[in-house]
């Protein structure tokens, strides 16, 4: 399979961290984040990821080259000056994803959740990973019942998930959210999902980024 890194994004929060380096790029337990997610995408057998970028873009280049020290291809996807949100950017990057479904997650969050066992062919447009609500997002996104994602506060998306070209034929390119399309889709059943019990984080704020560091070297 094919992956997207979502990597765009300003990290207002992570400020003053993010004005010199992107979200993504910042590292913890010796590692940059992104760099965990391109370990454990190489491990599962992708072959091929596509990194967006805006914010700083021309270091994620610099500093990851072309994939090849993780056994990888890695292209990257500019969005411009400003950021094109989770479903502009992944309509921008459907051209080198394929016709197939791929793999989406998101750069700022840590997780050890084992990439290979996510469906290649979901049955429906995609297939979401849920986790518990961390303490700072107490309510959640979504709900799931019998393995279909609902529209419903009760688990937290864990930015990771699957998804079909086809999810975004319709939508014109520009900036836009991935959300309320996935809404569209539960409303139809066409959304499965799964609950991960494993370690994940997201890293929103430089205190979660030092505690996953302290986190990361202890282990």
């Amino acid at each position: 399979m094919h992956a997207l890194i979502f990597a765009a994004g300003r990290g207002e929060r992570m400020r003053p961290l993010t004005d010199a380096t992107p979200k993504p790029l910042l590292q913890a337990g010796g590692k940059r984040l992104i760099e965990w997610h391109l370990e454990n995408l190489a491990r599962a057998g992708v072959r091929e990821v596509v990194i967006n970028t805006s914010h700083l873009a021309e270091q994620f280049p610099a500093v990851l080259g072309d994939g090849a020290r993780w056994g990888l291809r890695v292209v990257y996807s500019y969005e411009g000056p400003e950021p094109l949100e989770t479903g502009g950017g992944m309509l921008r990057a459907l051209p080198l994803l394929g016709d197939d479904p791929f793999i989406a997650v998101n750069g700022d969050i840590w997780t050890d959740f084992d990439f290979s066992t996510l469906p290649q062919n979901p049955d429906g447009t995609a297939h979401l990973v849920l986790v518990d609500n961390p303490a700072h997002h107490p309510h959640g996104d979504f709900a799931l019942e019998h393995g279909r994602v609902y529209n419903e506060q009760r688990l937290t998306f864990a930015g990771i998930g699957v998804y079909r070209p086809e999810l975004l034929v319709a939508q014109a390119a520009g900036r836009f959210s991935i959300v309320p399309i996935l809404r569209a889709g539960m409303r139809e059943g066409k959304i499965s999902g799964e609950h991960f019990t494993g370690t994940w984080n997201d890293i929103g704020t430089p205190q979660r980024l030092d505690e996953l560091d302290q986190q990361l070297r202890a282990e």
